[in-house]
């Protein structure tokens, strides 16, 4: 062999051992604290569901989508992302959250996790009984269809260790309170706002229940936002300042101070379980009170449109919305801006993903190792 060769040979070896070494060094060498995230809920966690179903809940038409990537409208409420995608990316588990009835679902997707919420959904059975959206119910049952898939491509050992160290945000209930009892209300001829509220707890803690017995360990469940303050809720009381409807306001704050109770009472009867409660009411009332804080300009309309009444079908092309939709904090009348969202993501880092991590860690392959 001529010397030249036998040199040229020598440098490829060490160029592809520097390589190897170097993408060995890249792959984290524990997992993630979170392997894979699953959602369950309504709009504000819907990624696309409703896309793939007959109903009027839809967000997969411009405006929708105007600051996502592309531009393009996914079946978000909002003008870009939400917070289970923001909270996937930051904690590098994925960039965005796909929905799980999209029909070119990866393996890799599931790995990772899916969203099963539908924007118009809620804990209340009657609360979709209408819209023919997902019903929480449904929502599960598309989680043991995920299991059951997750289980053919990993083995059921490691699916349930996957599973089980998920993070699992179910944020829902405002639809409830306001397509049953605030606004339209059927649940008012059985139930006071008291009676209402236990009801739909202990519809949410079946769930919950439910999601424990299909291997779910890490459990964040939001509580409702300032529901009086949404734009078409203010709309609705036709007043000229558009001030935030007080009761519906009190009824959010009584429900969130018992669904903190019951979560603990839960998380107490569950082994091996942490469920904890997310509180957003603080955060958006906040928001709401200070928006200088936030870089906010406006805070009772919505980007798009009047700002006043317009989402889901009535946030249409034909819509004319804001300039900039970062200044402000709602970008349709009822579902928040992706600037709100990044707030909400990053409050829920820091102070709600903590309570929910362990300092022991568990043998679970990288999701990467599935596709060398």
């Amino acid at each position: 062999m001529a010397p030249a060769t036998f040199f040229c040979i020598i440098l490829l070896v060490n160029f592809l051992a520097t390589i190897t070494n170097s993408c060995s060094g890249s792959r984290p060498k524990s997992s993630p604290e979170f392997p894979a995230i699953l959602i369950f809920g309504d709009s504000t966690v819907d990624t696309g569901n409703n896309n793939y179903i007959q109903t009027l809940f839809k967000g997969n038409h411009y405006p929708y989508g105007k600051d996502f990537e592309g531009h393009v409208p996914t079946g978000r409420f909002s003008n870009g992302k939400l917070v289970p995608d923001l909270i996937a990316s930051m904690l590098k588990i994925k960039d965005t959250v796909p929905p799980f009835l999209h029909p070119k679902l990866s393996d890799k997707d599931i790995l990772t996790g899916v969203s099963f919420a539908s924007a118009g959904s809620g804990f209340d059975e009657l609360t979709t009984a209408a819209s023919g959206v997902i019903s929480f119910s449904n929502q599960i049952h598309y989680f043991k269809e995920y299991l059951a898939r997750l289980e053919r491509i990993v083995g059921e050992k490691q699916a349930k260790k996957i599973v089980g160290r998920a993070l699992v945000i179910v944020a829902a209930g405002t639809n409830d309170f306001v397509f049953n009892f605030f606004d339209i209300p059927t649940r008012k001829l059985e139930f006071n706002i008291s009676g209402y509220q236990d009801f739909v707890l202990k519809r949410l803690i079946s769930y919950i229940e439910e999601l424990y017995d299909n291997g779910c360990r890490r459990i964040a469940v939001s509580g409702l936002p300032p529901i009086g303050c949404l734009p078409i809720q203010r709309s609705t009381q036709l007043w000229r300042d558009r001030s935030c409807v007080e009761d519906q306001n009190m009824g959010a704050k009584t429900y969130n101070h018992k669904l903190e109770r019951v979560l603990a009472k839960t998380q107490a009867k569950l082994p091996g379980t942490k469920v904890v409660y997310v509180d957003i009411y603080q955060p958006l009332f906040d928001m709401i009170n200070h928006p200088d804080k936030y870089g906010f300009e406006e805070t009772k309309r919505g980007c798009c449109g009047t700002g006043l009444i317009e989402a889901g079908p009535i946030c249409n092309v034909l819509t004319p919305t804001c300039h900039e939709a970062s200044k402000y904090m709602f970008w349709d009348s009822i579902h928040p801006s992706e600037a709100t969202y990044k707030y909400l993501a990053q409050y829920l880092k820091e102070e709600v993903l903590p309570k929910l991590t362990t300092n022991h860690s568990q043998n679970i392959a990288h999701v990467h190792d599935y596709f060398v």
